[in-house]
């Protein structure tokens, strides 16, 4: 152990949201943030954000305490991430921060521990600082892992997990939504079909998947449609990513670089990308 540590995890885009019925399906996508810890003998946590002096720092902090409780002997911790997710966008920035800094911690402490102990500490961080309504183990799970996911986010239980090889289109806007600030009772006015979601993720059919549940919590978190519909019906699937305001969409390169001359007209950012294998890890 040298007490320094460095961990990386990659954003996730959704399937299924977990708001209505506390089940949830996400997949991890190539854009990442970086967790670096450095420990010491003071027993404090102080965390820093890239390009973000004034971003607040509880969540990784709380990660570094709750790793060095379960793994350390008191040491205190200096957290530092850089990201290429947007904040607040609904591409699982919290998750991804929170994964990078539970292995960046354990890495520091010279600790390899199980991925799912790893994601469910991050997850009850997450809990802790607030910043998820749902706790999020499905968008966890799936940056922690790598592939698409599907969980029970009530119980922390994954049900399901598989390797994907998809092309992926992201178009975040000029916006910021928190996820905990999402209306929950609204959400669960669709929970008839986030069920029917859930049960097309778990028969493997994430792409109708996706499209169902981006009409759903488009009209219950007050997003526009149009987005999904200049998808359709060429690709995959299409979806709100998280509780917004981003949006993702999966298929054939062709069909995604057609939604991508839609979706560059708006204000914002569209980026082509792919999946992940491969989750979370040190280097």
């Amino acid at each position: 152990m040298d007490g320094h540590g460095r961990a990386v995890a990659p954003a996730a885009g959704t399937v299924c949201n977990a708001l209505a019925t506390g089940r949830g399906s996400a997949f991890a996508i190539d854009l990442e943030t970086t967790a670096t810890v450095d420990l010491d003998a003071t027993g404090a946590y102080s965390g820093e954000v890239a390009d973000a002096p004034d971003a607040d720092t509880t969540l990784v902090e709380r990660c570094a305490e709750l790793a060095v409780a379960e793994w350390g002997d008191g040491e205190g911790a200096t957290v530092r991430t850089e990201s290429e997710v947007p904040m607040a966008a609904g591409l699982k920035s919290s998750s991804a921060a929170a994964n990078a800094t539970v292995l960046a911690t354990a890495d520091a402490l010279g600790v390899d521990p199980d991925p799912l102990a790893a994601c469910r500490l991050g997850v009850r961080a997450a809990r802790d600082a607030g910043v998820t309504v749902t706790g999020a183990f499905d968008d966890a799970s799936a940056s922690m892992l790598g592939g698409v996911t599907v969980t029970d986010n009530e119980r922390d239980e994954l049900l399901s997990h598989e390797v994907v090889d998809w092309d992926v289109l992201v178009w975040w806007p000029d916006a910021r939504a928190f996820s905990a600030d999402a209306d929950a009772e609204r959400c669960k006015r669709v929970a008839p079909l986030a069920d029917l979601v859930t049960d097309l993720a778990l028969d493997g059919r994430y792409g109708e998947a996706m499209t169902v549940n981006g009409f759903a919590f488009c009209g219950a978190l007050g997003f526009p449609t149009e987005p999904l519909l200049e998808g359709m019906p060429d690709v995959d699937g299409v979806s709100l990513s998280g509780t917004g305001p981003s949006y993702v969409a999966v298929g054939s390169r062709d069909a995604l670089e057609s939604l991508a001359g839609h979706w560059n007209e708006r204000d914002g950012t569209t980026w082509h990308t792919t999946t992940r294998q491969t989750g979370c890890r040190t280097r």
